[in-house]
């Protein structure tokens, strides 16, 4: 006997809940949100361990120096870490009647992290039945990057950097939330298993509709070998931006910053 199973738009009142209409205020809460934000960039690689976060961090830092307005949004919910790479451990976030206040980190980068809403050394955890967690946990992290990105009050900035997590999972919420894929900054270790890897979700963004804006090679110079960047670079016809060694100075990523500055359609 065929099952007789309807699709949403099969459904009519009161089994509807509106989530079309739902999802369409969300979008414009958050276009809205981001109006005044020049551009946005998602930081991913699509595997852990490449060090994301520190490129991020140190950019965002390197950009701020050279006279951008800059923010962080830490999409990293269960590994957070952008409060200490900016040297701010201990902000906290200001509400307002017209949204969150995102906290100050060094050289004037604005940031927003689940590390300054959870207590010190506690995990993000789900306040629920715990045999429904499985269900809920996505659903609920999407919910706080929503928040992210709905309430936060940017102000004016010509580049607010996102922070993915390993895997694709949050960089399809993120696409789904502004409505199109955002631009997107790979970072990659040498070695070949990053580079296949990285690979892996650089072709899932560009089929989403990202623009690849380039590749930050990170961890050169030590024990890991390889030419990850360079491949990469050659198969998607996109910029090296920069090679960070294993312990960078301000040049560094003023380099990276400056080369970015100077490929087509990669600044903001």
């Amino acid at each position: 006997m065929p099952l007789n199973i309807r699709t949403y738009h099969d459904l009519t009142e009161p089994d509807r809940s509106g989530l079309p209409d739902q999802i369409g205020a969300q979008r414009r809460r958050v276009a809205e949100r981001l109006a005044t934000v020049g551009r946005v960039v998602a930081v991913m690689s699509g595997k852990g361990g490449v060090g994301k976060s520190f490129v991020t961090a140190h950019l965002a830092r390197a950009l701020a120096r050279a006279g951008r307005a800059v923010g962080v949004l830490d999409a990293d919910l269960n590994g957070p870490t952008a409060a200490r790479l900016l040297e701010a451990p201990a902000a906290r976030l200001a509400v307002r009647e017209d949204g969150v206040l995102p906290a100050l980190g060094v050289e004037g980068v604005k940031f927003i992290s689940m590390d300054q809403l959870l207590e010190d050394g506690r995990p993000l955890a789900f306040r629920g039945p715990e045999q429904e967690s499985f269900v809920w946990r996505g659903a609920m992290e999407a919910a706080a990057l929503r928040e992210f990105l709905g309430d936060v009050v940017w102000g004016t900035l010509d580049l607010l950097l996102i922070d993915l997590p390993p895997g694709m999972q949050r960089f399809a919420e993120l696409a789904d939330l502004l409505g199109a894929a955002p631009a997107v900054l790979t970072v990659t270790i040498p070695t070949p298993e990053s580079r296949d890897a990285v690979r892996r979700a650089m072709h899932a963004a560009r089929d989403r509709g990202s623009e690849l804006l380039g590749v930050v090679e990170n961890m050169v110079g030590g024990a890991f070998r390889g030419s990850a960047a360079d491949d990469l670079a050659r198969e998607f016809a996109i910029p090296v931006l920069g090679r960070v060694p294993f312990h960078p100075n301000d040049a560094a990523w003023q380099g990276i910053v400056d080369s970015a500055l100077r490929t087509p359609h990669s600044a903001p």
